[in-house]
């Protein structure tokens, strides 16, 4: 490889040039601008507190993913367990018995963002080594073995009966295919995406690394649906329909106090999804990002029109429901729960 193609696949430039890489602080620089204006009009630093009464701190700030989840119909939610840190790997272990949870399984903190130790963990040993390094409590998930995983996008202001589904976003799990001819590590290594991904991965296949994949064959390599763990985003708003927003409002109606976020599922097809017929492995807030805006080539310029509109929506909905008597959180408040956030990472 000449030198000019070992610096155009530096990682650096890897990630320069295609923006879905850049540092969130970097992306989100012109929306800071924003939320302070929005602040201002609000006359609250934290208004996005109010955008969903019925999720801690609107599900910007600390909220419980345990929490939220039982709020949903348990016939849509994985099942779903809480375990404070370093808990007993026997009463773990007890709790999947008794409740038909085998593994594989996948386990996440109750509180946590971008993918932070999220894993699928396929025996006892991985589970008590992951109780034992958790700094906080966690959750410990059925995993959903369906073909489909997604995001959908859901919105609807306070006093309206029906919403709208503003962003879907299909995920295509990272992997690699065999050519006969080159190993896993040269697989790995000639993926951009992948690439990225090298010093986990190669630990992770550390005794496959010299196979050679035959012609055709798929390997996946990360099993969490994770844009940081290198998961594809693709732009799925090509099946958002009537029949989508229905559905999405129906389960939405049955979510006290929901009024705006994502919802992360799964399910065996599109057809599925467009009906509701899903299983949602989190409900996320004020926090979600409409994630089909992070699709490769997807235009720099529409992401912003993008996120300042969903942040405009936000706005709008938090407002509402603060002249309902939603309160907002204080400053003071709000750096308290900063500070215990900061503490347990």
């Amino acid at each position: 490889m000449s030198w000019f193609n070992r610096l155009w696949r530096s990682n650096f430039l890897i990630r320069v040039r295609s923006w879905e890489y850049w540092p969130f602080e970097i992306v989100y620089l012109p929306i800071f601008g924003y939320w302070a204006w929005l602040s201002i009009k609000a006359r609250s630093m934290l208004f996005f507190t109010a955008s969903n009464p019925g999720i801690e701190n609107g599900g910007l700030l600390g909220e419980s993913k345990y929490k939220i989840l039982t709020k949903i119909p348990s016939a849509l939610v994985p099942k779903t367990f809480y375990f404070r840190p370093k808990a007993s790997i026997y009463k773990i272990v007890e709790k999947m018995k008794d409740n038909g949870l085998s593994f594989p399984i996948i386990c996440k903190p109750d509180i946590g963002e971008r993918g932070w130790r999220v894993e699928k963990i396929t025996d006892t040993n991985s589970l008590k080594t992951y109780s034992n390094s958790s700094p906080t409590g966690f959750i410990v998930q059925e995993y959903i073995d369906l073909p489909v995983e997604a995001g959908v996008f859901y919105y609807k202001h306070p006093q309206e009966r029906h919403g709208k589904v503003s962003s879907v976003v299909l995920k295509e799990m990272l992997q690699v295919t065999g050519n006969g001819r080159d190993a896993l590590k040269a697989l790995i290594l000639n993926n951009d995406r992948a690439k990225l991904q090298w010093d986990s991965l190669k630990i992770k296949f550390k005794d496959e690394l010299n196979t050679i994949l035959n012609p055709g064959e798929v390997k996946e390599l990360i099993s969490i649906g994770n844009h940081c763990k290198g998961t594809k985003f693709l732009n799925g708003n090509h099946i958002i329909c009537d029949e989508l927003e229905n559905a999405y409002d129906s389960i939405s109606n049955q979510i006290d106090g929901f009024f705006y976020g994502r919802f992360d599922l799964r399910a065996a097809s599109l057809e599925d999804i467009k009906a509701g017929k899903v299983k949602i492995m989190e409900l996320n807030g004020a926090g979600a990002e409409p994630s089909h805006i992070y699709h490769p080539g997807f235009s720099l310029r529409e992401g912003y029109r993008v996120l300042f509109h969903h942040w405009k929506v936000l706005y709008q909905i938090s407002t509402a429901n603060h002249k309902l008597g939603v309160p907002y959180l204080s400053v003071k408040q709000g750096w308290s729960e900063y500070k215990r956030i900061k503490a347990i990472k």
